[in-house]
């Protein structure tokens, strides 16, 4: 999954206009134009596509994440030069104050199961023995159920 999409489905399923979306970039202390942002959105196709860097895309998560919970007291987190989705399904997991068992129930509205045991390993530092790399599968999946989950389109 690239970045540009993880934007996308995350604008979609919170219904986040542009200023909400040039907002979120500015809690994390960001400043970026709506057009930067429009020009994230769009299809690769676009000749006016640009590629949302690593650094955007956790700016933004990092955003997301004080806009649901709520500034950190103290120093703010390190900004991550290059994030791979390990890291962007635990900002989410963060933002959205999910734990284990919310996580697996998300996912099973999305119709992936998966153990207790391999969701803590997605969870892990990289160095540790039972670390493993999330897929673009899981987090597909995972996107996909947040969306069911809160996306109101009733």
């Amino acid at each position: 999954m690239t970045n540009n999409d993880i934007l996308r489905r995350l604008r979609y399923t919170f219904d986040f206009n542009d200023s909400k979306m040039v907002s979120l970039f500015g809690l994390a202390d960001l400043k970026v134009s709506q057009e930067q942002i429009i020009n994230w959105l769009r299809k690769e196709d676009d000749p006016e596509y640009q590629n949302c860097p690593d650094t955007k895309l956790a700016t933004f998560l990092n955003g997301l994440i004080i806009e649901k919970r709520g500034k950190k007291d103290g120093p703010q987190p390190v900004l991550e030069k290059s994030i791979n989705n390990n890291i962007i399904f635990m900002k989410l997991k963060i933002a959205l104050n999910l734990k284990a068992e919310d996580v697996l129930n998300i996912l099973k509205l999305a119709d992936l199961r998966v153990s207790k045991h391999e969701l803590s390993a997605f969870f892990r530092r990289p160095d540790h023995k039972h670390y493993r790399a999330c897929k673009d599968q899981i987090l597909r999946n995972f996107l996909n159920g947040v969306q069911i989950k809160y996306r109101d389109d009733s």
